[in-house]
């Protein structure tokens, strides 16, 4: 199975779902590249799921800083009360339990590159410090009346528009600036379903190997149903599906009954009236039609209208309402 990153990343790094060929995901991969040559402040944002640490460790991994920690840090995880004290560290006898001097994430991070995930959940308070710390490196531990020093790179990544965020008076203005020195959007799944089988076969592969069942193969069935799902969760979906059905399958070849999709198991339980069971079934097989459609034709539109019977105009509005595009077909 093709592995882009195999080619091109540090056989240190472990960047399981880096992997497809798709227009948009090389695109992404070589600004990745880009950014891993300097040592500027990286925004990665992207919706849940679509690997943001993973980018984050390739950035990482792939630079100057790779021999260096690497320190993942999810800032939405960790009470405003202790996120200063997470970052930064405390002196002994900052508060009543601190009895002695304890290094913070930043201090662990030195040399190396510091990753904070979900950075719009840090408070104004720790947002200001973050700044200081960004603009001069220096930083003051919890209840120390010195300040430190450390020689850090700091990758953040947002699922939330920062932009808009700065625009309501929820995240500094300042700071979000002195964090877009460079940037990159992960584009989600449904804008690369080229990469799905890609992705399924080598999550099939690698969980077979896992649970000793040996090559695990996705059949054309059930990857169809792959194709025709929306995949909200992105990646991390995709990845939770593919271990449930080699688990499921007991190894061998994953069939259809194998793949167990959320949308669907909701469908199928559903306590709705008649008319709303009968909308949503519409709306599955007129998704599920489109995807075939285009992977017959290529992505063509002209060509995948015309055996739809319908105008080439009627037939991409209704692509864009079920967010499906030509570039990931063809």
């Amino acid at each position: 199975m093709p592995d882009v990153e195999s080619r091109d990343l540090s056989p240190r790094i472990h960047f399981d779902t880096l992997v497809g060929e798709s227009e948009v995901f090389l695109r992404t991969l070589e600004k990745i590249k880009l950014f891993a040559g300097t040592g500027a402040t990286v925004l990665i944002t992207g919706e849940t799921g679509t690997g943001k640490e993973l980018f984050a460790r390739a950035i990482h991994y792939h630079g100057v800083r790779r021999g260096q920690p690497f320190i993942p840090v999810n800032c939405g995880a960790l009470p405003d009360a202790l996120i200063e004290n997470e970052l930064f560290g405390h002196s002994k006898g900052a508060y009543t339990d601190a009895a002695s001097a304890e290094r913070g994430l930043v201090a662990e991070a030195h040399g190396g590159t510091l990753f904070l995930d979900e950075i719009d959940a840090l408070s104004f308070p720790a947002q200001a410090k973050l700044l200081r710390f960004l603009q001069r490196g220096e930083y003051r531990p919890v209840g120390c009346a010195k300040f430190a020093y450390a020689d850090v790179r700091v990758v953040v990544a947002s699922n939330a528009d920062l932009l808009v965020l700065v625009q309501e008076k929820r995240f500094r203005e300042d700071l979000f600036y002195r964090l877009h020195v460079l940037s990159v959007t992960i584009p989600p799944l449904r804008y690369r379903f080229g990469d799905l089988p890609l992705l399924a076969a080598h999550f099939a592969e690698h969980y077979g190997r896992v649970h000793g069942y040996g090559p695990v193969s996705v059949s054309e069935e059930a990857l169809h149903k792959l194709m025709a799902h929306s995949w909200p969760g992105n990646i991390r979906e995709l990845e939770g599906v593919l271990q449930r059905a080699v688990l499921h399958s007991g190894g061998g070849t994953i069939e259809t009954y194998h793949v167990e999709l959320a949308g669907a198991m909701v469908a199928e339980t559903t306590s709705g009236t008649l008319s709303q069971a009968k909308m949503t079934a519409m709306q599955e097989f007129e998704r599920t039609y489109l995807i075939n459609l285009l992977r017959v034709h290529r992505g063509n539109i002209t060509h995948a209208a015309k055996a739809a019977g319908k105008e080439r105009r009627s037939f991409q509005r209704l692509l864009t309402k079920h967010q499906l595009h030509r570039s990931q077909f063809s």
